[in-house]
């Protein structure tokens, strides 16, 4: 059933997901232009806004799903999820549309990923030790982190594709196998196929892009899942899995703030962004950060598999994305 399930809300998220992009594309163009300034990595004005489709053919698929696979035990908190993926969807279309200050958009997603972490969250990470109230509070912090880095790193064609779809499809796969709750498996299906629905129309050269109204509520839900993957007793895999997009941006904000710069606005210094302005064409940037996270996540498998390995596969993995950032912050030679 997990797999029949799975492999349902694969193909029909993506169905569903291109269909929206089909129907919505001529009212983004003519509402929602991302026109390009001197830090965009476009050149032309661009629609944006196929996060809805994303969100929406995700929601719609997911929860059939869900409910095939977990049963209606799992409604409560899928509706606490989705009603904060919703929440941040609204939060990112405000802001595409009118761009909001810092502080408040901050506040709005602390507020959704502590709804997630409180009424939604699988269960506990960290040992019974460390007090409950500690835990909760680091997971919206680093929820929140994670959420905005999301958001940071959606910043050339495919990019967000190379990241989540190898995440997506290996944590559907666990769930498949029952080695993650029964409702992360399919969640995790839809997710993979809503993101495969919108990739045609964001091959580069784009014709659309997420916008924030995808961006956030995609950090949000993938949050989610890696922090299912951590309650099934696989903080190895879920610290693995997303390590390219963490060290990037966590890199990136450090370096920034060391020169005094103003963290909160956009700009052009993420290694990926290096990439491009060293001579690496955006598929060469797409499709080594493809290739990364396929190694990831077979480190992640590496550390279910034999959980003696974990500390030489977290370092195996480190490595790797150190090596990659590396090439991205060197000019190629002509």
């Amino acid at each position: 059933m997990s797999l029949v399930a799975s492999l349902a809300a694969l193909l029909g998220a993506a169905v569903l997901s291109f269909g929206l992009i089909r129907l919505l594309h001529p009212l983004l163009v003519r509402y929602a232009l991302a026109r390009p300034n001197a830090r965009s990595s476009h050149k032309v004005p661009t629609p944006q806004g196929g996060g809805i489709a994303v969100v929406a053919a995700f929601l719609v698929v997911g929860l059939p799903a869900l409910v095939a696979v977990a049963g209606a035990a799992a409604l409560p908190s899928f509706a606490v999820l989705a009603a904060a993926i919703l929440v941040l969807a609204v939060l990112g279309a405000v802001d595409d549309i009118r761009p909001l200050p810092a502080l408040p958009r901050l506040l709005v997603q602390l507020g959704a990923v502590a709804a997630v972490v409180v009424w939604a969250g699988p269960g506990r990470i960290l040992p019974e030790a460390v007090p409950l109230w500690l835990e909760r509070s680091l997971l919206v912090l680093a929820g929140a982190w994670w959420v905005n880095l999301t958001n940071f790193m959606d910043g050339i064609d495919w990019i967000t594709l190379a990241e989540f779809v190898p995440m997506t499809a290996f944590l559907a796969a666990l769930g498949v196998l029952g080695i993650t709750e029964a409702a992360a498996g399919p969640l995790a299906a839809a997710f993979c196929g809503a993101l495969l629905g919108f990739a045609p129309a964001n091959r580069p050269v784009a014709r659309l892009f997420l916008g924030d109204v995808g961006s956030l509520p995609i950090g949000l839900l993938s949050g989610w899942l890696l922090l299912s993957l951590a309650a099934s007793g696989h903080l190895a895999a879920a610290l693995l899995l997303p390590l390219y997009y963490v060290a990037d941006a966590t890199l990136t904000l450090v370096r920034r703030a060391a020169r005094g710069e103003r963290v909160w606005e956009a700009h052009r210094s993420h290694f990926y962004q290096q990439a491009t302005a060293n001579g690496f064409s955006v598929l060469e940037v797409d499709a080594r950060i493809l290739a990364l996270n396929l190694a990831l996540a077979a480190l992640a498998a590496a550390t279910i598999a034999w959980p003696a390995l974990v500390w030489p596969d977290l370092l195996a993995g480190a490595a790797l994305v150190g090596l990659v950032l590396r090439l991205f912050a060197t000019p190629r030679s002509v």
